[in-house]
């Protein structure tokens, strides 16, 4: 586990989603709303990556490799 998780603060909107969807808590949220990131915690579900309606955030890895290391327990 833990995906280097890269966030474009110039394009994030601080609007919370990507913090509100992940399942393990690897995005939090700080007093403003801006992301927090947690990469030990981060399984690489792309679920943030997908939902930011701004594309601030990306999950370093081809999508291939992630959802192979998911399917596979890592």
């Amino acid at each position: 586990m833990g995906y280097k998780i890269e966030v474009n603060y110039e394009w994030c909107k601080a609007c919370k989603l990507c913090a509100w969807i992940c399942p393990t808590k690897a995005i939090t949220s700080d007093e403003l709303g801006r992301p927090v990131t947690h990469e030990e915690k981060c399984v690489g579900c792309l679920r943030c990556e997908k939902i930011c309606p701004e594309m601030a955030i990306e999950i370093l890895g081809s999508e291939e490799d992630v959802r192979n290391d998911v399917s596979a327990g890592k």
